[in-house]
């Protein structure tokens, strides 16, 4: 979206920075998503679905929803999100190119939440040349995650290619044992690496920290067995390492939204 103008964005009112009651849930659309749709995590966490693809999410996770994307999110009552959402269309005469992907995690959050809350405030109230800013600001706020993606791919282009096959081949292999009491210094050992290198190297090239992608790919294949096998409850919990079934069915939850009885 580098190419665009700030005056290419047409402005949504559809826009707030919400505290998620407990029971929140976006429930997937009759109808898939009309615009894009700038979608932040300040804090809690949950599990956001784009197009069947689910996402454990918290902190500093940034979603560019399109307009045909199928959407869904829950999240963890205990914890629940703070979120800001923004709506907006392109001009039909233009065909925006290089668009931000449409899920990153940001690490330097300051300025990003910074454009957010300014672009959010400006509308709370009949803010003079409100929407000629908030153009320009929605503009910054492309340009941020375009940057972000930049940065990024040029950190993996430093990272050697047997050292991404090795990362992944541990992600694998995690997905292939979700069972095993996992910890990153085992894992680490498994990989060659120190356990700091291993740990910043697999959330830069699996998207998702050491532990949490234990969690979701334990959570996954309980789905699975649930749903396929007719173990009860509490076989798979104890076939997937886990030896207290209430916080068992309390993860599952918080990643599916559904305890683990009704998908059995």
């Amino acid at each position: 979206m580098l190419d665009l103008n700030p005056e290419d964005f047409l402005l949504k009112p559809a826009l707030a920075t919400i505290h998620c009651e407990p029971n929140w849930k976006w429930k997937k659309r009759d109808t898939p998503m009309p615009n894009y749709d700038l979608f932040y995590v300040w804090s809690g966490e949950g599990t956001v679905k784009l197009n069947n693809k689910s996402y454990h999410v918290g902190k500093g996770h940034c979603f560019l929803f399109r307009p045909g994307d199928e959407t869904e999110a829950t999240h963890n009552p205990q914890n629940p999100l703070v979120l800001t959402y923004i709506h907006f269309d392109i001009a039909e005469i233009k065909t925006p190119r290089m668009i931000p992907s449409s899920h990153r995690i940001l690490e330097n959050t300051i300025s990003f939440e910074s454009l957010l809350t300014q672009y959010v405030r400006l509308f709370l109230v009949n803010t003079f040349g409100a929407e000629i800013e908030g153009k320009l600001i929605l503009k910054q706020l492309m340009i941020h995650l375009l940057r972000d993606e930049h940065d990024k791919k040029e950190e993996l282009g430093s990272t050697s290619n047997s050292q991404m096959e090795i990362i992944r081949e541990i992600a694998n292999y995690i997905q292939q044992h979700p069972g095993e009491p996992h910890t990153i210094e085992s894992l680490a050992e498994r990989a060659n690496l120190s356990q700091r290198y291993f740990s910043q190297k697999f959330k830069e090239i699996i998207g998702h920290t050491v532990k949490s992608y234990i969690v979701y790919s334990r959570i996954k294949r309980a789905e699975h067995l649930l749903h396929f096998t007719g173990m009860s409850v509490t076989e798979t919990a104890y076939a997937l390492g886990y030896n207290d079934l209430h916080f068992f069915s309390r993860q599952f939850k918080q990643y599916t939204g559904k305890n683990p009885s009704e998908i059995r």
